[in-house]
């Protein structure tokens, strides 16, 4: 497993970097309309989603932990082609939608991190970007009622701590080399 997130830690840069930008500009223009938010929401879970969907794809055959990563993926596509072919959604279902995207790729996330705490130190910020995704996720699910503006604040910050989260993972993920970490200096190595 440490050898896919190794060998992936370009699309988990790009997904960090996509969660990180659509966070910022969901903070810079709170006011934005429901159609906008659509369409920032359709493209960062469909560019998030093709980018792990590719990545699984390409290690499919050297490793065997794969499909979580095309699970992660999957479920940003569907979101993201959904939101692009249903514009007229209301704005309880399209904040469903978020949640339910959130509340998914948290679960896989959880998984994954699980699964690498077996062979790999510093899985941490992973799980830690999984519990607050499936935190997001059921606050959307309990609150979908929620003022549209005040979804836009809570979405951006979302977005911006999970990207922050996930382009740490992806630059620890860029130094480990096959089974063995590489730690930069200065930073701890975890525990199991």
């Amino acid at each position: 497993m440490n050898e896919l997130i190794s060998k992936t830690w370009r699309s988990l840069a790009l997904r960090g970097t996509v969660s990180l930008l659509f966070g910022i500009l969901a903070a810079f223009w709170p006011g934005i309309t429901l159609m906008w938010l659509l369409i920032m929401f359709a493209a960062y879970a469909l560019i998030g989603g093709v980018a792990s969907a590719i990545a699984a794809v390409q290690n499919r055959k050297t490793n065997s932990d794969w499909w979580l990563m095309l699970l992660i993926g999957l479920v940003g596509i569907g979101a993201g082609i959904t939101a692009f072919l249903l514009p007229n959604l209301t704005a309880v279902v399209l904040v469903l939608i978020i949640g339910a995207t959130a509340l998914g790729s948290g679960i896989v996330d959880i998984v994954m991190a699980i699964r690498l705490r077996k062979t790999i130190r510093g899985e941490a910020f992973l799980i830690l970007n999984g519990i607050i995704s499936v935190a997001f996720g059921v606050f959307v699910f309990f609150f979908p009622g929620a003022g549209a503006l005040a979804l836009v604040w809570l979405i951006s910050m979302y977005a911006i701590i999970s990207g922050l989260l996930l382009l740490a993972l992806a630059w620890r993920a860029r130094n480990w080399k096959g089974g063995d970490e590489q730690w930069p200096h200065g930073l701890p190595h975890g525990s199991h």
